[in-house]
């Protein structure tokens, strides 16, 4: 099969594409036809060796942890899917080296749901991390309807889902952004914020009595200017800044779930959650994508699709 492979840690200029052989099939796995891989910062940050501390990787290392596809077939003691289901999937194994930048991929059944029928593939592949990122944040401050949410990075490609998310809950949600991305917000039923100096004044203009809870998707102040808004730090969230524990506030790495998988493709196909793809590529150009993810300045979702 064809597979975008770093033979060492690296950069963008060093992903190759290369032929590798077809993925072994563990019990209780299954393998996928990938249709589309979608493209997150965490790809090119364990890539350049940034997470060596928390995740052991092999190479060669085929990268990407978000996958959408159809089953080809199933391992041993798998009775959730069957060959031909179409399935999408946050596939983080316990090491890094047989990830989605790939035309076939094995996966856990745990890591897997059935796709939304209202998303197209490259939907589907751009959903799981960022999707499951927010939705556990979420979940972990208790988000509900009626509460005032304070969403920081509400563009961007977790914060997008996050904003959307807590939307359907029935919370008011404030969300920063810059100006270009203010009426794409107000779309999604977003009260837009611009970020940098002075934002909490500007929270504070819309929320005078504080928020009731704040996600943080960017890092930077964020986690300062959520304290001075809410009542209790135990209503804040990051997934960027792991000291925010020791302000009581909750830190989030985000886990494989199916359930919340199921739980945010029913909301897609209700019409509740759409996934804002920025721009699509070819699996060859996975670097091109690489580089314009670490720019940051996307909004949205990267997708690699592959051919079919």
């Amino acid at each position: 099969m064809k597979a975008i492979t770093l033979k060492s840690y690296g950069t963008a200029d060093d992903l190759e594409l290369t032929d590798h052989p077809e993925p072994r099939v563990a019990p209780g796995e299954v393998l996928i036809r990938v249709k589309a891989a979608g493209v997150n910062p965490v790809d090119w940050k364990l890539g350049e060796g940034r997470l060596d501390a928390l995740i052991e990787s092999r190479f060669p290392q085929i990268p990407g942890w978000d996958v959408a596809g159809v089953v080809e077939r199933v391992g041993y003691d798998v009775s959730e899917f069957a060959a031909g289901d179409e399935v999408f999937g946050y596939i983080r194994k316990d090491t890094a080296q047989l990830g989605a930048y790939a035309e076939q991929v094995s996966a856990h059944v745990r890591m897997l749901a059935r796709k939304p029928a209202s998303l197209s593939w490259e939907e589907a592949a751009g959903m799981p991390l960022a999707g499951l990122t927010a939705y556990q944040a979420l979940e972990r401050v208790g988000v509900r309807a009626g509460w005032t949410v304070l969403v920081h990075a509400a563009a961007g490609g977790v914060g997008v889902l996050g904003a959307q998310i807590a939307v359907a809950r029935g919370a008011r949600v404030i969300g920063t952004a810059s100006e270009y991305n203010h009426d794409f917000l107000r779309g999604l039923g977003v009260e837009p914020v611009s970020y940098g100096e002075g934002l909490a004044d500007r929270v504070a203009a819309l929320a005078p009595d504080g928020v009731d809870a704040a996600l943080d998707f960017v890092g930077g102040d964020a986690v300062d200017v959520s304290l001075d808004l809410l009542g209790s730090p135990d209503r804040l969230a990051s997934v960027v800044d792991p000291e925010v524990t020791a302000r009581g506030g909750h830190y989030v790495w985000v886990r494989p779930d199916p359930g919340h998988l199921a739980e945010l493709g029913r909301m897609a196909d209700e019409g509740r959650l759409t996934v804002p793809v920025a721009r699509t590529f070819p699996l060859a150009d996975a670097a091109e994508a690489w580089r314009l993810s670490r720019a940051g300045r996307t909004r949205g979702k990267l997708v690699l699709t592959i051919d079919r």
